[in-house]
């Protein structure tokens, strides 16, 4: 039989009953052909089939992790020893520690001693001034008599301003042996260098303690303290019998001033100031009542 023949009917046998498959008719398949398909790089050039490695590739990532970690414990190393170091110079060091030699006090007067201002502000003397309290120092300051206001200015690096108001007394309490100074809050005052009383109204008081326990003084005090200075000087008696009967005599009784108690004062003040300047209303009469500012009564 033909050779090619016997192929077909081996092939028909096989299709046929698929029992019996000639080898040689089945399609092979190039290995090696295929390899180099699958090892070629981007340029047809073979290379090595790519082999990973899963626990370089953890220990590669754990190193990774652990750098990251060291850089973000020196930032916050770093960080904090930059607070530190703030807050060292900051309260500790002597670069603003406040200085008793560099607080400049300003506002004392012959009643209100300066010494004593500075006193008190360099009671905060060593400290940083960033724990120098400024309300604490103003404070304290006010309480002293005559003060009326103050404030304390940090000057940094190692000063501290300090100004206070301070008005003369707003009386002399007079009793039958002594003569007090005493301020609009009713607090005694001591003189600096033996100030002169001279201008200050004058209560006459049977003792001194009794007198600033007294609502009438008190009342008497607090109208005395607003007055302007000019029409202070001019007041020769200060009558005081209740809190709403506060009299003052001007130019021993030229001008008699009824202001009743402290209350209205810069309406009471705008309506005497008018009356006295104003020949057409004052007149030749002497006693203005100014205890109903709205309606006052010229006499």
């Amino acid at each position: 039989m033909d050779s090619g023949a016997g192929k077909t009917a081996a092939r028909r046998v096989s299709s046929a009953s698929d029992e019996f498959v000639d080898a040689r008719e089945l399609e092979t398949e190039d290995l090696v052909a295929k390899t180099l398909r699958e090892t070629a790089g981007p340029l047809g050039v073979a290379s090595r089939p790519k082999v990973v490695d899963f626990n370089a590739r953890l220990r590669e990532r754990r190193r990774a992790n652990a750098r990251v970690l060291a850089v973000r414990v020196v930032i916050v190393v770093a960080g904090l020893v930059v607070v530190l170091g703030l807050v060292w110079l900051m309260l500790f060091s002597s670069v603003f520690r406040l200085d008793s030699a560099k607080i400049v006090v300003t506002g004392a007067n012959e009643w209100v001693s300066e010494q004593r201002v500075h006193d008190i502000a360099a009671k905060q003397a060593g400290k940083s001034l960033f724990l120098v309290s400024g309300n604490d120092v103003t404070a304290q300051l006010k309480a002293i008599p005559g003060v009326t206001d103050a404030t304390a200015s940090k000057q940094y690096p190692r000063g501290l301003a300090v100004t206070v108001t301070a008005h003369k007394p707003a009386a002399m309490l007079k009793t039958a042996n002594a003569l007090a100074a005493v301020d609009g809050q009713g607090r005694v005052l001591n003189s600096v260098n033996g100030a002169s009383a001279k201008g200050i109204p004058v209560i006459q008081v049977g003792n001194v303690n009794q007198g600033l326990r007294d609502r009438a003084v008190r009342e008497a005090l607090k109208v005395l303290s607003a007055l302007p200075d000019q029409m202070r000087q001019s007041i020769t008696t200060v009558s005081a019998q209740t809190q709403d009967s506060i009299t003052t005599e001007l130019n021993g009784g030229d001008r008699i001033i009824i202001w009743g108690d402290a209350s209205q004062l810069d309406l009471k003040k705008a309506v005497v100031d008018k009356i006295i300047n104003d020949p057409t209303k004052i007149g030749n009469k002497h006693q203005i009542d100014v205890s109903a500012p709205l309606r006052p009564i010229i006499k």
